[in-house]
């Protein structure tokens, strides 16, 4: 018999019933130190009170009203993203799979409404995700997430992800943009070169092609500032954002330059949910804390600090990890026992984790851990290592 929640996921049997700063409680009383943060998505960490009073506040007096009218939540969130990134305008969806679907319906309309309708292809990279739907899971072009689902979507072509040979090369006049992640998350937490995110931009102006960043999972603070491609010193002329946006609460934006969104006029995308007040009232919240004064340097400076101690931690582990790489508190280890069978035993021992491609386990802690959360970390780590080392 099929169960009532369909089994489109591999569940561990493992309930919670609430949650605190960097802790999750099971239901069954155990407290298990939380570095999943839910795919980056409690960057915040669980129940930040600035987060849960907004919330409150606003669940108070109204939910929603659709997009028929002015929200001006959105207003004020979008100003607040567009003065502390390089876009002009923010469309408000619910999840990252929708801002990247606006993103790669943004970038043909672009070129259509340019006397171009023939440039519609994206060349994206091999190993990425961008989402579940149908258009993203093309635009990923991972096969695993794919097979059942013919026909795949066309117009997106891959290349090795870091080569910009390969990339040139792809390049025809059917080619629309160019879409990559700064930071693969699902594909085992590679960083891209900043001079070949910077080559990037250089080659999209050359070609008069759009550049699309997914900041979904390396966004809002998760690499040690607000955005990854800022520390790289380059600009897209479309981002897809959602994952930490809203610290737990569903919402995604897609945000663009002016000139990348001159198709996007009324009628061309919507959403009924998305912006919604409750939405924006997390958002706004979010992006309060993140902004104050200090808040990313601090963020960077636990990132170097746990990125030391991992570094020293696994080294004493080689044949069970083979590297750890990452940026920020985004952060992968290798393994070279299943990963699988490694976030296992940490969750046992009461650590939670993500997986990856590439036999990776993630480590996506929230932004406000302190030393005591990292201490804690790096003994559960030092015990599961030893436990699985052969």
């Amino acid at each position: 018999m099929v169960p009532v929640v369909m089994p489109t996921y591999a569940r561990a049997d493992l309930a919670f019933e609430r949650g605190e700063g960097a802790y999750l409680f099971a239901t069954d009383g155990r407290r298990f130190l939380d570095f999943g943060s839910g795919v980056a998505v409690t960057s915040l960490g669980h129940c930040h009170p600035k987060l849960v009073e907004a919330l409150r506040a606003q669940a108070g007096k109204l939910w929603h009203c659709s997009n028929l009218y002015r929200v001006p939540g959105q207003e004020k969130v979008a100003a607040k993203l567009v003065a502390n990134t390089f876009a002009d305008t923010a469309f408000f969806c619910n999840s990252g799979a929708e801002a990247m679907e606006c993103a790669i319906k943004m970038a043909r309309k672009y070129h259509h409404a340019s006397g171009n309708p023939q440039r519609n292809r994206i060349i994206c990279a091999e190993g990425a995700f961008h989402g579940r739907t149908l258009a993203t899971v093309a635009a990923g072009g991972q096969k695993k997430h794919m097979e059942g689902f013919d026909p795949v979507m066309d117009g997106f072509d891959h290349v090795p992800y870091g080569n910009l040979n390969a990339l040139r090369d792809a390049i025809t006049p059917q080619t629309a943009a160019i879409l990559v992640e700064p930071v693969q998350g699902e594909g085992g937490i590679i960083p891209g070169d900043p001079d070949y995110l910077r080559r990037l931009r250089a080659t999209a102006d050359e070609f008069g092609l759009l550049l699309i960043f997914d900041e979904v999972q390396t966004g809002m603070g998760r690499t040690g500032s607000l955005f990854a491609h800022q520390q790289a010193g380059v600009t897209p002329d479309i981002m897809g954002v959602a994952k930490g946006l809203g610290g737990g609460f569903p919402v995604g934006a897609c945000l663009a330059t002016e000139a990348a969104a001159r198709g996007m006029t009324a009628g061309t995308h919507g959403s009924t949910f998305g912006g919604n007040p409750l939405a924006m009232a997390a958002a706004e919240a979010v992006l309060d804390v993140m902004l104050e004064p200090g808040f990313m340097a601090g963020v960077q400076a636990k990132a170097q600090q746990l990125r030391t101690r991992l570094d020293t931690l696994c080294g004493r582990f080689p044949a069970v990890i083979e590297l750890v790489r990452g940026q920020g508190l985004m952060i992968g280890l290798k393994a070279r026992v299943p990963n699988t069978e490694l976030q296992a035993r940490l969750m046992a021992n009461g650590l939670l984790t993500v997986g990856a491609g590439d036999n990776v386990v993630r480590l996506l802690p929230p932004l406000i851990i302190g030393e005591t959360e990292m201490d804690e970390a790096i003994q559960i780590l030092s015990r599961t290592l030893s436990e699985v080392s052969p």
